[in-house]
């Protein structure tokens, strides 16, 4: 009989679905300068240069493992908010004051099987 099941430790989640999300932003041209930046009033998941080398893409990732409810629905009016907020704080940085940026919002099903499903929605929330 056994009493323990050695298990590798997994990646939360979230962690799983941001490096998703990275490889797959990175595979259409966009280069992430940071991930899970942390701000002084919350955190940036993806911080990316978009493909025309000029817009600064502020991502948030939404994961889940199951598609019967869709991650993006949980982008709640407080989080849009949030998601504003960190943008004009990144704005008011002197490295990316003078970029164009906009909020893009990746939503992820990563399924225990098989491929994860990927929708990008592009200036998801408009600053």
């Amino acid at each position: 009989m056994k009493l323990f099941t050695f298990r590798r430790p997994r990646l939360p989640l979230g962690a799983r679905g941001e490096t998703v999300a990275a490889k797959y932003l990175q595979a259409k041209g966009y280069r992430v300068l940071k991930r899970n930046l942390r701000l002084r009033i919350g955190e940036i998941d993806l911080l990316c240069l978009a493909p025309d080398r000029k817009t600064v893409v502020l991502v948030e990732v939404k994961t889940r493992r199951r598609g019967d409810m869709a991650p993006e629905s949980n982008i709640t009016f407080h989080k849009k908010r949030k998601l504003l907020s960190l943008a004009r704080v990144l704005k008011k940085m002197k490295q990316y004051s003078r970029s164009p940026l906009r909020i893009d919002v990746i939503a992820l099903v990563l399924p225990e099987e098989g491929e994860p499903v990927i929708r990008h929605y592009e200036n998801a929330i408009t600053t």
